[in-house]
């Protein structure tokens, strides 16, 4: 074997030393989701909560528009130009740009619509101007969730895992202290205390960041402004960054119509906890996945690395979901409250959906990775509209358990079909 074909061979993962380092920060991040989960159901009837998730999912649709949602374009041009350190700067040149100009966009349409719409039709008993008010502050709070989320990013493209680390969990506690201090002292009202918790984290994270190179000094330097590679990643991060909100406002509408509002706040308890599991997994294999899978590598050499952490994923996926099935009346009440004890009854499905998830995502990754945008954006967008189509016929045909059938559904299919297409791609160079 020449010395060129050396370089090219992937390094072997450590996954269990990769998954519990950065399995640590995913916790804590997890542990933020819970408290700001619990602090929320405690302090809201199951209609207020409804609201509150509509609320944070316009949210998450902001912050995919004003930042492209690279979150993913971030880690890896970084980590595959980190030995280049003129043109890692005019990939991080473009990057920002390209996201200073969304997010004015973005910020300019969120203005509008904020006096257009009638507000009322998607908070029900809420007042329009707590509404209006809580998305003017939702705007800085956006910005500022972008910079934790992109220097986070740059962060474990580059290795610098300690400061990963740090961005996180530091942005974690603190906003756990923030909804919690805003809530017990009724300083804001409860959508503005969601749109604002990221602000202080934000600007910590970028005092982090700037000490490792990346900051708006250093990349003004470069005399590149490198756009092209960006394209892929955006298009992969934002259709599914807008298309799942909206998938889940809609669900979340159809189950309230249907249903009533309480059904609609027990369904997001239910969603929420799903969250918690899915969002550690995903969190740990960006991590694992994404600066590692090499455009160089041949078949052979994807195979060796990625089968060993697909199988270990999957059976730590199944692990959880057995002992979250089996103590899901304990959970309810912990992640929860005493109102949502119904939930209990309708997480099995949806624990089934979240093990098909985690397979599905780790397979995803490895679509976004290689830039396969055609087959990454046809996969999602089959995949909501799935969602979306088989909840309201499942609503009406199973009530209650209509979502939680979809999401199982729809998942099962997902993973089928991302396996499908990995095992499909073609390897080498590109």
């Amino acid at each position: 074997m020449s010395s060129r074909e050396k370089k090219t061979n992937p390094q072997p993962v450590n996954f269990w030393k990769a998954f519990m380092g950065s399995g640590m920060v995913t916790f804590l991040n997890a542990l933020r989701v819970f408290v700001v989960n619990k602090l929320l159901a405690v302090f809201l009837p199951p209609s207020a909560f409804a609201c509150v998730g509509q609320f944070m999912n316009f949210m998450t649709m902001g912050q995919a528009t004003s930042s492209l949602a690279l979150q993913n374009g971030w880690v890896s041009l970084s980590a595959q130009n980190k030995n280049d350190l003129e043109q890692l700067k005019g990939v991080w040149r473009g990057g920002f740009r390209l996201t200073t100009f969304a997010s004015i966009f973005t910020f300019a349409v969120a203005l509008v619509l904020c006096f257009t719409v009638p507000l009322e039709s998607f908070f029900p008993g809420i007042h329009p101007r707590l509404v209006q008010a809580a998305i003017i502050f939702a705007l800085p709070g956006v910005f500022a969730t972008n910079i934790i989320t992109i220097t986070a990013s740059v962060m474990n493209g580059l290795g610098h895992y300690r400061r990963w680390a740090l961005i996180n969990m530091v942005s974690s506690l603190w906003q756990m202290l923030w909804v919690a201090f805003f809530l017990y002292s009724g300083r804001l009202s409860v959508l503005s205390i969601v749109a604002t918790q990221s602000v202080v984290a934000g600007i910590f994270a970028a005092q982090i960041a700037s000490r490792a190179g990346f900051s708006l000094r250093e990349i003004r330097k470069s005399a590149l402004d490198i756009r092209a590679p960006w394209l892929s990643y955006a298009l992969m991060g934002i259709v599914p960054m807008l298309l799942s909100p909206v998938v889940l406002t809609f669900m979340r509408q159809t189950v309230g119509d249907n249903l009533g509002w309480d059904a609609a706040g027990i369904w997001q308890g239910i969603w929420k906890i799903s969250d918690f599991l899915t969002a550690f997994f995903s969190a740990i294999l960006g991590v694992i996945i994404l600066p590692r899978v090499s455009a160089k590598m041949t078949k052979s050499e994807f195979w060796g690395m990625f089968r060993p952490i697909f199988l270990k994923t999957m059976l730590l996926a199944l692990v959880a979901v057995l002992i979250l099935y089996f103590g899901r009346s304990l959970l309810v009440a912990v992640m929860l409250s005493s109102s949502y004890a119904g939930a209990a009854d309708y997480l099995p499905v949806q624990l089934l959906g979240d093990f098909f998830r985690v397979g599905g995502w780790a397979l995803g990754l490895v679509l976004i990775v290689r830039r396969e945008t055609k087959k990454f954006l046809t996969l999602e967008i089959c995949s909501e509209l799935v969602l979306a189509l088989s909840t309201y016929a499942f609503v009406k045909l199973y009530e209650f358990n209509g979502p939680m059938m979809a999401y199982a559904l729809e998942n099962f299919l997902t993973l089928v079909a991302s396996f499908v297409l990995v095992c499909r791609l073609k390897w080498g160079e590109k």
